[in-house]
């Protein structure tokens, strides 16, 4: 049989191939997917497009989150079986075979039965963002400040409210913040036109956040955002830094050492979790990702509004130009592989 795939053929440059699909079962531990949907990350994805990710080699066939089919198997798979319907850390590609037990691509769970497939396939940007609140120390009634509303922020926000936090969420962006709020976010803040600083004030009555999560990766927006956390307050990385910049370094550590800040930075980062469940770790990325499906079919987890665009693959140019220069309009796309 044929295989679709995408393929970066260049930095920032890729489109649909189709070549012959020779895999086949050879190893204990692996299963072929026939895939239905695939997700694409605005953040690591369009870094490895850039040529910005050492892990990602240019020519060659990105992904990030693929819902499938298992065709095939190997007889001492016991968990799945031919036909059901997984969440997997698959490529952009009709079919790919993976080994369930690999550390960095063995990522597998099955979907619940009536769970949307679509819906399913934002359960990867839940699970890293799920990251922050394991790393965090956040507790009911605790105040929480979320950073930028795209889809990883606006997934942050929605599980810090599950966590029994009060929330404020904050963008720049007047369309995501009207995401956020269809998504059941309900305290959100546009900091382009609102004094973020006062809010949070008068919302703590001066004790400001415990908790930062920022979920934008801009240096420059932690090191004023960090202003608004509270002594013995944490500041959790899950935006991951890429740009430059330069700042006074000594002022901003001073707010991990000294009174009255004492602050606490974390960064939340999903690998620094098992892969797969072991017997002295209470989490793993794969527990998560089957709370977090359950969330989605129970409704407690929002994705619906997240959908900006369900595009076929050979529209992934447009996709990725999209993502990285109208990020207003395209912050949830999802490549249907089923047409």
């Amino acid at each position: 049989m044929n295989n679709r795939k995408i393929i970066v053929s260049a930095i920032n440059t890729a489109g649909l191939i189709e070549t012959p699909y020779a895999e086949t079962i050879s190893g204990d531990n692996e299963i072929i997917i026939k895939t239905r949907y695939s997700h694409i990350s605005s953040g690591t994805e369009l870094a490895c497009i850039a040529g910005l990710e050492s892990f990602f080699q240019i020519p060659g066939t990105p992904g990030y989150t693929a819902i499938g089919e298992i065709l095939e198997k190997s007889r001492n798979v016991s968990d799945f079986e031919v036909g059901d319907l997984v969440y997997t850390y698959g490529p952009h590609a009709q079919y790919f075979k993976i080994n369930i037990t690999d550390r960095w691509h063995g990522v597998c769970a099955k979907l619940p039965r009536g769970i949307d497939p679509i819906s399913a396939s934002f359960a990867h940007m839940a699970g890293i963002a799920m990251t922050a609140l394991r790393t965090s120390s956040i507790e009911l009634g605790d105040d929480v400040l979320v950073t930028g509303l795209g889809a990883i922020g606006n997934l942050a926000a929605q599980l810090a409210q599950l966590q029994g936090a009060n929330l404020i969420a904050t963008d720049i962006s007047t369309a995501r913040i009207a995401v956020a709020k269809t998504c059941g976010i309900s305290n959100t803040v546009n900091n382009s036109t609102e004094n973020l600083k006062d809010l949070i004030q008068e919302k703590t009555d001066g004790r400001m956040v415990s908790t930062l999560i920022d979920a934008t990766g801009s240096v420059k927006l932690i090191s004023e955002a960090i202003k608004l956390v509270g002594m013995n307050g944490e500041v959790i990385l899950l935006g991951s830094p890429r740009a430059p910049f330069e700042t006074n370094l000594t002022s901003f550590m001073q707010h991990f050492h000294y009174l009255p800040w004492c602050h606490t930075l974390k960064g939340a980062l999903e690998f620094t979790y098992p892969t797969h469940p072991v017997e002295f770790a209470k989490h793993s990325i794969e527990r998560n990702a089957r709370i977090i499906l359950e969330f989605i079919l129970s409704g407690k987890l929002n994705v619906k509004p997240l959908l900006s665009h369900l595009i076929l693959p050979s529209e992934i140019q447009a996709a990725y130009d999209g993502l990285r220069n109208k990020p207003d309009e395209y912050f949830g796309v999802v490549l249907d592989w089923t047409k």
